[in-house]
């Protein structure tokens, strides 16, 4: 039933159309819809919010809430989920509403902010409803609230015990998944009390066992070619005359020059069978949802849930990129066959020549994860009396610690000693450290050139750390407010809502292999490399204190043309101790001509603080694939292009970059709150002479400035630093012009503009004979996302995503859409989804957009075709054993993602949109008492 995804207007609007008269009005339930502090029984608002209640996930197979709200047509862009492997591997699943990342989308639990935003570490079988809200609500919510907001109402009773089980796996016979919950709730006159458990579990899937992502796939050319990394385990050596050379293949111990060849792409490393496309994870979560009635105007309320997520990552044998690693070997080295020095020298900072190898001897790399997340509020809420008037004062408080152990590293500094100068000790007839005047004892000698003779690999595996990094968050937060009616004018009495908060968030990362950046000699000087596993120890914290109201003016009612007309207006005051203060304001409008038909528009100031990562993220290595704008280069750029010749000869090694981000403080960089302004105009439209048809629509825009760029992509800072001379100074060259790492800090980058239109069409209707069918289809279009890195500068050209994969921000079709048709009738009841992603592109025929779809020619565009997503399911309740049946297939037709080549996320395509598992089967039984 995801298809029931639909805009809260086609669903509620049947229920408001269904009473007309104010005497029925009053006796429905005033209730606070999200996007707005304002009670209220009118739940077609302005505020264009989805809904998806409790029913709907269930009936949807989705394992993870992530599986289910990623499939919504507003969630595009870059958010994470279980199959990024390379950059992922928590197990969490993250959502980005307009594309805007899902630092702009704020998640919450009972309208109160949660301190990890995994929506899968969100307690499923104690969701009540989930309301999405797709637009900016800085005025209601504070900070982040941009792209929109994804608020779960928890169930608030329960009785009864409901045990449930499933299990599912692909037709490849992998990726098998188990979960089992439990929910039990008693309650009496005065309590209510709901707990709740949950085991679930998902088994990895190799990129090994699917075709499209079984090798690292380029476009180049023209041509499809096996791309591999040129860091390699026998390998990629400068030689002294400049050329590249690769070990033969079944040498043995020392080498000499003779046992080298020219290294060819057929040299190059797959390390491809070595990622993963879905990760193992195991998840146990238990809950509570309670409260008593002190008095009868007085609650306390509780709600706590606990999650613990075990989750991993797999990637290739650590590599070795002497140069972007600040990694010297010595031409004083006894293994060194070559006569030259390798790598960065960190005393001086001078680049030698190049060295590449991968350690495949010693295995797989394997990052471990465990997240432990604690999240409860509890509070007092009642009324003053008899009167309209309610309030609430709640402490919500949220820590989420994360562990990861780094498996298959080395020993930075042991490495680092045994491949420094070394001789034959002709005393011992050993080889060792140092040199004859100047021995080092405790220290083995290290043959890289060589990394499989068993002399190495016993030498590499005494170095072999397991590195231990840690990361505290926690949230503190103290709230109180109320609200109620002020006055009565002619068309209903005026609404307020008002409150203060407090908020702090604090962050203590640490690791057992620390690393202090500036430093220029020791052995942890400089920046954290990939050979070595490590992590800058750093803390830091801040606070906010807000205000905040919203009031609901309704100014006609019953009049010509006029059958309601509301304003709703708020304001919210933020002072942040490090951020500075700001006052983000909203103007909305209701306006019904007639009952059936509901025009609304919204405008409104957003605006989002740097989060606690942003400001306190140590310094972390890594590799992301790039072009050197500089190839092929015949001068003019100095700047962008330092030490490369400019003879045009110059050609890019390697396009996987090592690059080195960081939060802003570790990088010294002050970084601003971002603002903006939203817009919503759009109309729902329920018409009583056909019970059951709605239609929905909304213009949506969205426009930012001094966006708030986290990790920043390496090819936008080529361009800038080539067309503008900004940003130069994070691009690392060596001495021969080859890039040998690109520094990724947090920073403020220009204006972001994006809008587009969504629409949505519900149907349903009811036969004697044939049961009960709705039918709904669920749309977005993008009409522009376009990103504006330096305001005013002409030579930077403003980059254009709509339609579009850009790889700093994600891929975004310009349709997206979500239709269902279901069908009950008695006992039986079925579903069939289908999820829609439109065309899109990789690259560019504009040279400004600064990449194209092909490694080696400018200006290429590789098409993607639409994709559609067909998933069936089918239940069966067994009322007389109060047990219920599901079985369901998703991607019937085992469709596989399309091909993005050397732009895709480690699997040749891009893992944030399309399903890379293929048909699913999967059947669960539920069982009540």
């Amino acid at each position: 039933m995801l298809g029931l995804l639909a805009c809260a207007g086609t669903l509620q609007a049947q229920d408001a159309s269904s009473a007309p008269d104010a005497s029925k009005a009053k006796t429905m339930q005033a209730v606070t819809v999200t996007g707005s502090l304002i009670r209220r029984v009118d739940l077609e608002t302005s505020n264009p919010v989805i809904t998806i209640d409790s029913s709907q996930i269930q009936a949807s197979g989705k394992p993870t809430l992530g599986d289910l709200l990623q499939q919504l047509p507003a969630v595009a862009g870059n958010a994470t989920n279980p199959s990024i492997d390379n950059g992922g591997g928590t197990g969490a699943s993250t959502i980005s509403l307009r594309g805007l990342g899902d630092n702009r989308t704020l998640v919450l639990v009972n309208g109160r902010r949660l301190a990890y935003d995994d929506v899968n570490s969100i307690p499923s079988n104690m969701i009540e409803r989930i309301e999405v809200l797709s637009d900016g609500a800085s005025s209601v919510y504070g900070s982040d609230a941009i792209g929109g907001v994804v608020n779960f109402i928890l169930k608030d009773h329960y009785q009864g015990v409901q045990v449930s089980s499933d299990y599912g796996e692909s037709s490849h016979g992998d990726g098998n998944r188990r979960n089992f919950s439990v929910l039990a709730g008693i309650s009496g006159d005065r309590y209510n009390l709901i707990v709740g458990a949950t085991q679930q579990s998902m088994n990895s899937i190799s990129a090994s066992a699917r075709s499209y992502s079984q090798n690292a796939l380029a476009l180049s050319n023209g041509q499809v070619i096996k791309l591999g990394s040129s860091t390699v385990p026998t390998g990629l050596i400068q030689n002294a005359d400049g050329t590249y050379v690769t070990l033969n293949h079944g040498v043995s111990g020392a080498t000499s020059l003779s046992d080298y060849h020219t290294f060819g792409p057929a040299d190059s490393y797959n390390y491809q069978p070595y990622n993963l496309i879905e990760t193992p994870q195991k998840r146990t979560n238990l809950s509570l949802v309670g409260d008593f009635k002190i008095t009868p105007n007085v609650d306390a309320y509780t709600n706590i849930f606990y999650t613990k997520t075990a989750a991993s990552q797999i990637i290739a044998p650590v590599p070795i990129v002497a140069n972007a690693d600040d990694f010297f070997i010595s031409k004083n080295n006894y293994y060194n066959p070559f006569g030259v020095d390798f790598g960065t020298d960190r005393a001086t900072g001078q680049s030698a020549n190049d060295f590449n190898t991968r350690l495949t001897s010693l295995g797989n790399r394997n990052i471990a994860n465990l997240t432990y997340d604690l999240q409860f509020a509890v509070g007092l809420r009642g009324g003053f009396g008899e009167s309209s008037w309610q309030w609430n004062t709640d402490v919500n408080y949220g820590k989420v610690r994360n562990n990861v152990e780094s498996n298959g590293f080395l020993n930075y500094a042991e490495l680092q000693q045994g491949v420094g100068p070394s001789f034959l000790n002709s005393s011992t007839g050993t080889v060792t450290c140092g040199t004859p005047s100047a021995p080092i004892s405790n220290c083995t000698p290290i043959n890289l050139f060589n990394i499989n003779d068993p002399n190495t690999v016993t030498a590499l595996k005494k170095i072999v750390v397991n590195p231990l990094y840690y990361n505290d968050y926690t949230t503190k937060q103290f709230e109180a407010s109320a609200n109620g009616e002020l006055f009565d004018l002619p068309a209903g009495p005026v609404s307020l809502a008002a409150g203060l908060s407090y908020r702090k968030e604090s962050l203590d990362d640490g690791t057992d292999t620390p690393i202090a950046t500036g430093i220029t000699s020791g052995d942890y000087a400089g920046l954290c490399g990939v050979v070595e596993s490590c992590g800058t120890v750093l803390s830091g914290s801040f606070n906010v204190k807000e205000l905040y109201a919203e009031a609901l003016i309704p100014v006609l009612a019953n009049k010509p043309f006029f059958h309601s007309l509301n304003i709703d207006i708020g304001s919210r005051y933020s002072d942040y101790n490090l951020s500075g203060s700001t006052t983000n304001s909203k103007l909305a409008v209701e306006w019904r001509p007639i009952a059936d038909l509901l025009l609304r528009g919204t405008v409104s100031q957003v605006f989002r603080a740097p989060n606690i990562s942003e400001l306190y993220a140590g310094t972390s290595g890594g590799a992301l694939v790039a072009t050197d704008i500089c190839d092929g280069y015949t001068g003019g750029h100095a700047q962008a292009c330092v030490n490369v010749p400019t003879d045009g000869s110059f050609q890019q090694l390697n396009p996987q970059l090592g690059v080195k981000g960081s939060g802003s403080v570790a990088a010294g960089y002050d970084l601003k709150p971002e603002h903006g302004k939203s817009f919503d105009f759009g109309m729902v439209y329920d018409p009583h002479w056909l019970p059951g048809l709605s239609f929905s629509a909304d213009l949506w825009r969205i426009n930012l400035t001094d966006t708030i760029v986290d990790g920043l992509d390496p090819t936008t800072i080529l361009n800038e630093c080539y067309f503008s001379n900004k940003l130069c100074g994070l691009i690392h060259r060596g001495g021969n012009g080859q890039i040998s790492y690109i520094a990724l800090p947090t920073v403020n980058l220009g204006n972001t503009s994006t809008k587009g239109v969504d629409s949505s069409v519900q149907y349903s209707f009811k036969t004697e004979r044939y049961g009960k069918f709705t039918a709904s289809l669920n749309g977005t279009y993008m009409a522009r996302y376009d990103v504006e890195p330096v305001p005013g500068d002409p030579s930077v050209a403003t980059v254009h995503c709509a339609g579009s994969f850009c790889p700093a921000y994600g891929e975004f079709p310009r349709w997206r859409a979500l239709g269902t048709l279901n069908w009950s009738r008695g006992d039986w009841s079925a579903t069939w989804t289908l999820r829609y992603v439109g065309r899109t592109k990789v690259g560019s025929a504009d040279l400004s957009q600064g990449y194209s779809a092909d490694g080696v020619i400018g200006g290429v565009v590789h098409k993607i075709g639409a994709y559609a997503y067909n998933n069936l399911s089918a239940n069966y309740k067994f009322s007389k054993y109060h047990t219920t049946l599901s079985l369901g297939v998703d991607n019937i037709a085992d469709k596989q993602p399309p091909m993005f080549y050397q732009w895709g996320s480690n699997s040749n395509t891009d893992a944030y949109t399309y399903d890379l598992i293929g048909r699913y089967y999967w059947m669960r039984a539920t069982v009540s008492f």
